[in-house]
């Protein structure tokens, strides 16, 4: 299972308790950023996250291996890989989704590309 960390634990309580979530951001986006979380916990490495809801990807305006998942309404959940190193693929700048088995939750924010 992946093993998941929050940049501060005024976050890591707001997402880990729904009532905690909904009073934040509303019951739908609570009710989503807990699938997200559940479906982070269950993989094995970063790779499973690319066949589930939610669009993981990289988040191009930065290059620190910012990752967003789609919660609702513009609203995402943003994470980085706590590796270090950070795996990468052979060209050394890549990030390795397959090596990625331990992150950071940093936010929850509106952020539209």
């Amino acid at each position: 299972t992946m093993l998941i960390s929050f940049r501060t634990g005024r976050l890591g309580k707001l997402c880990n308790s729904q009532k905690k979530a909904t009073g934040a951001w509303g019951k739908k986006r609570a009710t989503i950023l807990g699938r997200r979380l559940d479906d982070l916990r269950a993989a094995t490495t970063l790779e499973e996250m690319r066949f589930l809801p939610g669009d993981c990807h990289e988040y191009r305006y930065r290059k620190d291996h910012t990752f967003t998942l789609d919660l609702d309404g513009g609203f995402r959940l943003f994470f980085r890989p706590i590796h270090d190193p950070v795996p990468t693929l052979a060209d050394g700048t890549s990030l390795d989704w397959t090596k990625v088995t331990a992150i950071v939750v940093t936010e929850v924010e509106d952020r539209h590309e």
